[in-house]
């Protein structure tokens, strides 16, 4: 709307990376605000392939708590935004990152990487915008007026981001890192002692450090398709799995209060370290460590189409080609319990630790 007050010939573009959204309601709304075209993109198998399955692989993790969601969604939405923009011919790209935050960086590396001469609007960072809008609560006005459905409300005023890998949420009321989140904050997972009373046990499968099959070993339900085997793992979010309550760094140089759900990545996280130190040579493993430290702060500050991210990635997926196998582990109320392990390229040498 802001961008058609301007005079902009405005082109619309929506990824479907998994979040619950009516796709559909959102193309009515953009048509309605007055966009010229709209695109509507499903990217969620190409997010678990290219941008999930690395970090897997990697262990990604920022500041030894958070597993990355959002800051590896960005990349994957940046990419097609830039495909379609050089399809298009436009001259610009936008986005409704706020000033403050890291995913303005984010979105802005990798239009720039890929799209080098294109020019960025980043409404957030214009005087006449935040001049206008002081806040969510001048936002919201903004929407009621020109009829804009929006999900936040007065009642509940924090940011929200899903997708197919987390939710996170920040803002508002959780600017106070001491009040406690609400109860009815969460929507991907189930608090721990209201969840089922009867674990769910599961075997994942991985070749080259890539998840390729999951089956519930109780009732033999098996998944082997990326997105499949992802979603299926979120679905055992109702075992309480995968909520973290955090104050990290942001690469602007601010901290900021996070609450992250990540189900399906909690359990992959085990599993994958798990079927690692099992196959993979014990020095490599001390470097690849490393590695998995600078991807997490690479991915986390925008840099996924460096020369240096795209070198460490390489790196890590060198260090995998030998970690194949099987994970056994079974998830019960907020944890996750590995059970066994299996491997043909296993180093573990049951004669030698035998007395």
């Amino acid at each position: 709307k802001m961008s058609k007050e301007q005079g902009y010939d405005v082109i619309t573009y929506l990824a479907d990376i998994g979040q619950d959204e009516d796709f559909e309601v959102a193309r009515k709304k953009a048509e309605k605000l007055g966009a010229k075209k709209v695109y509507i993109e499903d990217l969620r198998k190409e997010f678990v392939q290219d941008f999930i399955w690395p970090a897997v692989q990697a262990n990604a993790v920022y500041e030894d708590r958070y597993l990355l969601g959002t800051s590896i969604a960005r990349p994957c939405i940046a990419r097609r935004q830039v495909e379609i923009a050089r399809k298009e011919g436009a001259e610009y790209i936008s986005h409704g990152a706020t000033g403050k935050g890291n995913d303005q960086i984010r979105f802005e590396l990798s239009c720039y990487a890929l799209y080098p001469e294109v020019k960025v609007i980043a409404p957030w960072r214009i005087p006449e915008f935040y001049n206008r809008f002081k806040g969510r609560i001048d936002l919201m006005e903004f929407a009621k007026k020109y009829d804009i459905p929006v999900p936040v409300t007065p009642k509940a005023p924090w940011s929200m981001d899903a997708n197919l890998m987390h939710i996170s949420y920040e803002s508002g009321i959780l600017e106070n890192p001491k009040s406690h989140a609400p109860a009815d904050l969460y929507l991907m997972t189930k608090s721990p002692k209201d969840s089922p009373d009867t674990s769910d046990e599961l075997e994942l499968e991985f070749q080259s450090g890539v998840p390729v099959k999951v089956t519930n070993t109780k009732d033999n339900t098996s998944k082997s398709s990326p997105l499949e085997i992802y979603s299926y793992l979120n679905e055992i979010g109702k075992h309480g799995v995968g909520r973290i309550d955090i104050v990290e760094n942001r690469f602007i140089g601010m901290k900021s209060r996070g609450i992250y759900e990540t189900p399906g990545g909690t359990i992959l996280l085990s599993a994958h370290l798990d079927i690692e130190t099992f196959t993979m040579d014990k020095e490599v493993r001390r470097i690849k460590q490393g590695l998995s430290v600078r991807f997490s702060e690479l991915v986390y500050n925008g840099f996924w189409y460096s020369p240096e991210c795209d070198y460490v990635r390489h790196c890590i997926a060198k260090s995998q080609e030998n970690v194949d196998g099987k994970v056994q582990l079974s998830v019960f109320k907020g944890q996750v319990y590995i059970l066994g392990r299996e491997s043909p390229k296993s180093l573990y040498n049951e004669d030698l630790v035998s007395p």
